[in-house]
């Protein structure tokens, strides 16, 4: 019951904006009085809201804690599907292996697992993804699209330039992609992202897209070998960041982008990844399965693979590691 009624009231707060709600008003869409009001604002408090009350106008939400649940992320969530149907624990192993549970649950498309710390967070490459507590967004996206097999590493490249572009919304960074998904802020990661596929040999089931993004940590949250290369849009704003929104810009951009995928194919897609990408004309070495590579990266082709000029030719990096060579 006391659930039901926080979350009605947040609604009422977001649905205000920035106005005062009258007491009057939150009586009658609680059916309750005035007195159970006041103690409603109490407990909002006491959950680290901050709630503002004057006499003759009512109460306004000032600040939300930060905070990441089912609830803060749907009231605001302005998409149609992405982010509507919400797996939310506190902590858990990993948000992609609970996705590839709730995919072959049937969970519908933009289905999302988030969870505020991550025991065994996963990166690319199995490479793990550290996931301290209250600090990031540790996530996992659920999609469904009805592509072939072949074009479905085009959703990596989709990922990071939406979550790209929520980052630059959302907090008026300049964030730059490093193919094929690493975003960085001043030269250093800030997202990592991992794509896996559940799929046969002529048909994709699901898609499931796992960014982890440090939001909130300090330079003391990163371990040692970590502190040279990663930050946080904390770190980089000197203030801190409302995970709950970042998360709804993120669903926003994203389905907005994948509706224009869907409808336009790739080409706006690699249009917006090289306007981010940071990888385009440097030397780089790329190591893969099949050995190493250097070269100068003129960019990806219609179907997203790098596109490397070496000393025996045009090399297609279908996926590697990437070490941007210094000059």
């Amino acid at each position: 019951m006391r659930s039901a009624i926080r979350k009605r009231l947040i609604e009422l707060f977001t649905a205000s904006s920035e106005d005062f709600v009258s007491s009057q008003q939150i009586c009658d869409e609680l059916g309750c009085s005035r007195t159970a009001v006041w103690k409603h604002m109490e407990d909002l408090r006491k959950e680290g809201y901050e709630v503002e009350a004057v006499r003759r106008k009512g109460y306004r939400l000032l600040r939300k804690p930060d905070k990441i649940s089912e609830d803060e992320i749907l009231f605001g969530l302005e998409t149609e599907s992405f982010g509507r149907h919400i797996y939310f624990q506190k902590e858990v192993a990993s948000t992609q292996l609970i996705a590839h549970d709730l995919v072959n649950e049937g969970a519908p498309h933009g289905t999302i697992v988030v969870s505020d710390h991550q025991t065994n967070g996963k990166g690319r490459l199995q490479r793990t993804w550290h996931s301290p507590h209250g600090t990031g967004v540790w996530m996992s996206l659920i999609l469904r699209p009805e592509i072939p097999l072949h074009k479905a590493p085009q959703m990596t490249l989709l990922a990071s330039v939406a979550i790209a572009e929520a980052i630059a919304q959302q907090t008026g960074l300049s964030p730059s992609i490093k193919w094929p998904n690493d975003i960085l802020l001043n030269g250093k990661k800030v997202v990592g992202i991992l794509t896996e596929l559940k799929a046969e040999a002529d048909q994709v089931h699901a898609v499931i897209i796992g960014p982890g993004i440090n939001v909130n940590q300090t330079a003391d949250d990163f371990p040692e070998e970590l502190k040279d290369v990663a930050t946080s849009l904390r770190m980089e704003l000197n203030e801190k960041v409302d995970r709950a929104a970042l998360i709804q810009q993120i669903m926003s951009t994203f389905e907005k982008r994948y509706d224009d995928y869907m409808k336009q194919g790739f080409a706006p897609i690699k249009q917006l990844w090289e306007s981010f990408a940071m990888t385009i004309g440097q030397h780089i070495v790329a190591r893969t399965v099949n050995g190493q590579y250097t070269g100068k990266a003129l960019g990806i082709n219609e179907e997203g693979v790098l596109l490397l000029e070496t000393e025996d030719g045009i090399q297609k990096i279908y996926s590697a590691d990437i070490e941007i060579k210094s000059t």
